[in-house]
């Protein structure tokens, strides 16, 4: 969602009002109440690509702030403001706020009815895959996410929501099931628009946790078509090394395909230098009318403290997608 410079500006002095609230003495907290329930944190990066095919860019990626609520109730709030591209310098336009937006991501209440069942009201990451629900810059080892997490469904759902867990044996199958209540009144510039979306997904597993995720929804186009997904994902660990995959398939109602994507990566802690994490990833992305693309990425992420990560990484293959840029890139995430 685009704002003038005035909204721009007082989202700037907002974000900073809460971050001094946030640092205050825990004595002038009230003991006891509702206040105590409030919790703020949030994440921030910033970063320097520098594409195969674009001018070089140095830029404070985003701003996010995360305002958390719960006590002994059944009750729990969550939400989310994050200030995108607030800052970036490029040679045309030297420092520059001409991409920065304000994004709404997740504003959302619970209620626990036990562990099996929970509801949730509001906006919320669409629980498709596992990337798109953990994607914050601190959480992930990579600065570029994969295309086919971002461009074949809403990554954010405004409406319903019932999960929870049910054990079995060892282990428990987690469920969700969604349906989406309001949709977007407000759109990025180059944001995909969906609507009608509804769906669910499964997971189970431990040591190899394997997910399953239904989706349907309408792409908002000239011709408006709908859509049927499947999605599956894994995430397991062998010897210290992770391995995490995702692979999605839309069909439309011709049952004719609507798109596709899948991507492979691992992570393998460097031997020679304490800290230091491997990274290589592959992926393809095909959606109607924009082709079939390759990606590759190898790199290595240094966890300088648990909440503070330094990522560089080398992009290629074909395509040439803004939010996955081929070439190379460094940035620098923390979790406060």
């Amino acid at each position: 969602m685009r704002f003038n410079k005035l909204i721009f500006n007082g989202s700037v002095a907002l974000l900073l009002l809460l971050c001094k609230a946030a640092s205050a003495d825990d004595s002038a907290r009230l003991n006891n109440g509702f206040i105590d329930g409030f919790r703020l944190g949030g994440y921030t990066s910033a970063g320097i690509t520098v594409p195969r095919d674009a001018e070089s860019q140095i830029s404070l990626n985003e701003i996010s702030l995360i305002l958390t609520w719960e006590n002994e109730s059944r009750f729990k709030f969550f939400g989310e403001l994050e200030l995108e591209k607030p800052l970036v310098w490029d040679d045309d336009n030297k420092f520059n706020a001409k991409q920065s937006y304000v994004d709404l991501e997740r504003l959302y209440l619970d209620y626990n009815f036990s562990e099996k069942i929970n509801l949730r009201a509001g906006r919320f990451l669409t629980p498709a895959g596992r990337w798109n629900q953990l994607h914050a810059a601190p959480l992930v080892w990579t600065s570029t996410r994969p295309l086919a997490t971002s461009r074949l469904f809403p990554t954010s759902t405004n409406g319903l929501m019932a999960f929870g867990a049910i054990p079995i044996d060892n282990s428990a199958l987690e469920y969700t099931v969604f349906v989406e209540a309001l949709k977007d009144q407000i759109h990025d510039t180059d944001e995909i628009e969906f609507d009608n979306v509804k769906g669910a997904r499964l997971a189970f597993g431990q040591e190899a946790n394997f997910g399953l995720s239904l989706m349907s929804f309408n792409e908002k186009t000239i011709t408006n078509p709908s859509y049927r997904m499947l999605g599956l994902d894994f995430i397991t660990h062998y010897k210290g090394i992770e391995f995490l995959g995702e692979a999605f398939q839309r069909w439309d109602n011709h049952n004719k395909d609507g798109g596709s994507g899948a991507y492979l990566q691992t992570a393998v802690p460097l031997p020679l230098a304490q800290n230091w994490t491997g990274i290589a990833r592959v992926e393809t992305f095909h959606r109607p009318n924009e082709g079939h693309h390759k990606r590759w990425l190898i790199g290595t992420t240094w966890r300088m403290k648990p909440t503070q990560l330094l990522k560089l990484e080398f992009t290629g293959g074909s395509g040439n997608e803004p939010e996955s840029p081929r070439g190379f890139l460094a940035s620098f995430a923390v979790l406060f």
